[in-house]
């Protein structure tokens, strides 16, 4: 695999739960939506160079090296700039802290500039744009801000710089640390350098507290903790949701026309989450992503839909921006997704699955008891009227249905949820409902099974592979000791598997022909399936190859394209540090070290 032509996404990303910006190598910030992650992008250079506007600090001269990290368990960028004249660091980050017993997270975007060494030269250009890069701010000069204007809008730039420096394009000579405050709506009125000092630390110190309060196994401690800090980012605080990237339109792979928005929470994927979660001892977002599922699924009285707006929105128009250029000038750019509107029906048994830590789990029933029967016996009622629907599957295919396993897998899984939750209460009515629908969707997924090859296809009457089948294994319909278990898996391995240990989801064609790109998160529920089935060593060595499929901050993609190892698709996306998380986690227990103590002494 040639290291040098590997198309990497060369940004990291800051965020506070309101809000996710992503920064490039060189400190421009490429990608921001404000005031949340739906709405349109402020800065959007990643989709158009010329139309997404910029916010960045550069060196007057030709820089001779620069790097990026994150300070130590913490969401806070750091990105250092080298140049003859001298270097130095943008310190980027989004507060986030314990204020008046509740979370402080404004729509303010912190840029600290310090000198290293000599005298670097800087010039700052800020230039938000609007209604995906329709629309323009008129600028106003005032005494240590500029001010940015647009119909409702106000966006305000404070900053200890002189503010002539904004609109005489002068250099500046960093000879002391300079502060960039950016707010949307509202005014930043406190003294600049103390406040962003004070927001710093504080928003350090939060972080710090947040990684050690989590659980986090012996085994790739470090890469779990990013991915954790990752995830954390992607939840809109406010309701809970949890989105599957930031960001939309960014490639499968060039030219494949597979470019979708990710601003959204998918329903279906709500059972990896909160395992990911629920490993990370996280239990404050997981209640708040399993209520946001549970108001979804009282609240809408039709189908579930594969995936809701962050505020819980039902209706995701998916329309195209032709005036953009696209990212590498791949097109359409779309805003919304029309997947919203499949039939998915796996979605009822991801919605049970969500509901049984808040109705099971005695750290949180006592909340609910009241709503347990009534909850379980709505979306079991819906499972029983769709369960002999065909569907569009997890991979949303827009042209054509099946009854697909993997649907029929989660009802299965759902009903054994609802099991639980029966036997849990004495609901003697709900065990009955349950154990009817368990056994129905146990004979679709047997109707899969291909007994001349031994594995089971992607959906009845098919004979197409899916990688979403080791979730057989992994869910314990097989038991992972089980030949059956081993036969499958070792199909699945010899027509999907790629180079490196990447996995494709699937190989036949699809509405936009045949995939040329692996998608990553199959490659850990694969590194699952082999620890599970007792392929130890396989899912270590595997595991370690994927880890080279990160950027340079540990960042991952939606899709690896296998030869080349180049990231593509949304970015970072959730689901594949989600992943990671259960991955490693899956090998931690097979090696009985899910802590640090079960390895002190090796």
């Amino acid at each position: 695999m040639n290291q040098k032509t590997r198309h990497k996404y060369n940004s990291g990303i800051i965020g506070n739960c309101a809000y996710i910006a992503h920064i490039e190598h060189d400190t421009n910030i490429n990608w921001l939506c404000w005031p949340s992650f739906q709405d349109s992008f402020v800065f959007g250079s990643l989709l158009d160079k010329k139309l997404g506007g910029t916010f960045r600090i550069s060196p007057t001269e030709e820089p001779t090296n620069s790097k990026q990290f994150y300070l130590e368990n913490t969401n806070i960028l750091c990105t250092e700039i080298e140049t003859k004249d001298g270097a130095y660091r943008v310190t980027d980050f989004a507060p986030r802290f314990e204020q008046y017993e509740r979370y402080y997270k404004p729509l303010t975007l912190i840029r600290k500039v310090e000198p290293m060494r000599g005298n670097p030269k800087i010039r700052v250009i800020c230039a938000p744009t609007y209604e995906y890069g329709g629309k323009s701010f008129h600028r106003y000069r005032g005494s240590n801000h500029v001010q940015f204007e647009m119909e409702h809008i106000k966006i305000r730039l404070a900053t200890n710089m002189p503010v002539s420096h904004f609109f005489d394009d002068n250099t500046h000579v960093l000879s002391q640390p300079v502060y960039l405050i950016l707010t949307y709506g509202s005014p930043f009125e406190a003294p600049i350098a103390r406040t962003a000092e004070d927001f710093l630390l504080r928003t350090k110190e939060y972080w710090h507290k947040w990684v050690k309060h989590a659980s986090i196994p012996a085994f790739y401690q470090k890469e779990v903790i990013r991915s954790a800090l990752t995830l954390k980012m992607h939840q809109y605080e406010d309701t809970g949701a949890i989105i599957a990237a930031s960001t939309t339109s960014l490639p499968e792979y060039p030219g494949s026309g597979r470019n979708w928005d990710y601003r959204f929470c998918w329903l279906r994927d709500s059972y990896y989450v909160l395992t990911a979660l629920s490993h990370l001892g996280q239990f404050e977002e997981m209640e708040k992503y399993a209520s946001y599922i549970a108001n979804i699924s009282q609240n809408d009285t039709g189908r579930l839909q594969p995936l809701y707006g962050i505020m819980g929105q039902s209706e995701l128009e998916e329309y195209t921006i032709p005036y953009l250029d696209g990212y590498l000038g791949n097109k359409p750019i779309r805003v919304g997704n029309q997947a919203s509107e499949h039939i998915q029906n796996d979605v009822y048994g991801q919605a049970l699955i969500a509901l049984l830590p808040l109705f099971s789990d005695h750290r949180f029933r006592h909340q609910n008891l009241h709503t347990a029967k009534s909850w379980t016996h709505l979306i079991l009622q819906k499972m029983a009227q769709t369960i002999d629907e065909k569907d569009a599957g997890i991979w949303e295919f827009r042209n054509f249905q099946n009854r697909h396993c993997y649907s029929n897998l989660f009802q299965w899984a759902g009903a054994t949820a609802a099991l639980k939750i029966a036997k849990q209460y004495g609901f003697k009515d709900i065990e009955q409902q349950a154990n009817t629908i368990r056994e129905q969707a146990e004979k679709h997924i047997e109707s899969c099974y291909d007994t001349e090859k031994e594995v089971y296809t992607n959906a009845s009457e098919s004979q197409s592979l899916d990688a979403s089948t080791l979730q057989l294994i992994m869910m314990n319909y097989l038991d992972p000791s089980s030949e059956k278990a081993k036969k499958h898996l070792q199909q699945l391995e010899k027509e999907l598997k790629g180079k490196h240990g990447l996995f494709y989801r699937y190989l036949h064609k699809d509405d936009f022909g045949k995939p040329k790109s692996t998608f990553l998160v199959c490659a850990f529920w694969y590194v699952e399936a082999l620890a599970c089935v007792g392929r130890l060593d396989e899912a270590q060595e595997v595991f370690k190859q994927l880890l080279s499929f990160a950027n340079h901050l540990m960042l991952f993609s939606e899709d690896v394209h296998e030869d080349d190892g180049s990231q593509w698709g949304n970015f970072p996306q959730a689901y594949s540090h989600v992943g990671l998380i259960n991955a490693a986690y899956r090998i931690a227990v097979k090696l009985d070290k899910p802590t640090f103590f079960d390895s002190l002494y090796e």
